[in-house]
């Protein structure tokens, strides 16, 4: 689902108006975060060969509906309220150059609610927001531009429902992850409603353990003062549950601990009663799901190795590394000055949190090399990954490629 948007919020989050877009903002984000690289590698089947070098981009990679979307309403809304200040509430997407690109068309990022004035404006992330926080900027009287992805309100209404019909929600997730905040809120804000977050199977392996009765609750109880809502009782708050997901994480996985949840409830309960006390819909988006599978499509091209494309803190960029290093020698990089040289490359390595420098990374030779980006990537930023790629391996870029400014 694309993003639905209000300019002011009603108080039910999810009935919305629509913020029209002209079509002069679609083009100015197109030319903003666009490339014609990437454009005319897409028209060549997704393949291009350069000297040594054959590069292979997934088939569904970079900005996602959603993605697109807010960056469209944001842009229209400085074009509507050219001459009002507005502020956007956290990061729009996991992406510096992205939020960078934003603060220089001057939207600038909001610092605490106490100078907010009626005539302010105040996108909302992409993302959402905790409904404590909604509720403070409500109460400003400013104006809400509410970019919410489409795909995120459905896990809300999943949770919404799954609280008024007394379910615990487990929420596969990371903890302090945006959306999954704000999904937290949403759960909270309906009278009883109960969750835990799981980060990934080892963590719901655990979580069934308990429910199943093979390990006793206390060897838990650190875990549930951190990870779940407060006052919960695993005594009590595990006998009905509902699974819902962060719409970016891994799918495979979450489809694993939906299976393994089930499980543990069929050994407490029975298979009667397992259709009384456990629900579990899908609420992975379905661009995160497509990009993974571009991913398993492309490293069965049998590539030499991958580079992955965006920022460090993007969970579905994360996910696609690890899919990929599972494979071949993958490189997570955030932009084209990552590629020193030849020799040197920095990246985050999969399922790590920091940013290292290896060496010797892109050996001598012809060459397979899988590329894709995360949702929140710009093309522009892949467009000049592609350049430097070519650069750094000692090829020169084809002829009919017009590379001005970022790659573009």
């Amino acid at each position: 689902m694309a993003s639905q948007v209000a300019v002011t919020l009603p108080e039910s989050v999810h009935t919305r108006s629509r913020l029209f877009v002209q079509s002069s903002t679609r083009q100015t984000v197109a030319h903003h975060f666009g490339s014609a690289i990437v454009e005319a590698i897409r028209q060549q089947d997704y393949t291009c060969r350069v000297g040594r070098l054959t590069l292979h981009l997934a088939r569904e990679f970079g900005f996602c509906y959603g993605v697109d979307d807010a960056l469209e309403l944001a842009y229209e809304a400085r074009r509507r309220f050219h001459d009002r200040k507005i502020y956007l509430a956290g990061e729009i997407i996991h992406n510096p150059m992205v939020n960078g690109q934003l603060a220089a068309v001057g939207i600038q990022p909001l610092d605490g609610l106490a100078h907010l004035t009626p005539q302010d404006v105040v996108i909302i992330p992409a993302f959402g927001l905790p409904t404590p926080e909604l509720s403070r900027l409500r109460q400003t009287g400013c104006t809400l531009i509410d970019t919410t992805c489409g795909s995120v309100v459905h896990v809300w209404k999943r949770v919404e429902r799954y609280a008024r019909d007394g379910f615990t929600t487990v929420i596969h997730g990371k903890y302090d992850h945006e959306e999954t905040a704000a999904t937290r809120s949403q759960v909270l804000a309906i009278p009883g409603g109960r969750y835990v977050v799981v980060r990934d199977l080892s963590e719901a392996e655990r979580l069934a353990d308990v429910i199943s009765g093979l390990q006793p609750v206390d060897m838990l109880h650190d875990f549930f003062a951190r990870f779940a809502s407060p006052g919960f009782d695993p005594r009590r708050d595990l006998e009905k549950i509902g699974l819902a997901n962060q719409t970016t994480m891994l799918a495979s996985e979450s489809l694993a601990i939906a299976e393994r949840l089930r499980a543990a409830m069929t050994v407490r309960y029975g298979e009667d009663e397992v259709p009384f006390r456990f629900r579990s819909f899908d609420t992975i988006c379905s661009a995160t799901q497509v990009r993974q599978d571009a991913v398993a499509q492309l490293l069965a091209y049998g590539p030499d190795l991958m580079l992955v494309v965006g920022g460090y803190n993007s969970s579905n960029t994360g996910h696609l590394c690890e899919m990929a290093a599972a494979v071949c020698p993958t490189y997570h990089i955030t932009g084209a000055d990552c590629l020193v040289s030849a020799e040197r490359i920095r990246h985050k390595p999969a399922f790590q949190t920091g940013e290292v420098e290896s060496h010797h990374w892109l050996p001598a030779g012809k060459l397979t090399i899988g590329l894709t980006s995360g949702a929140s990537t710009p093309d522009r930023i892949l467009g000049e990954v592609i350049v430097r790629l070519i650069d750094v391996a000692g090829e020169s870029l084809p002829p009919e490629w017009s590379v001005s400014g970022a790659g573009a």
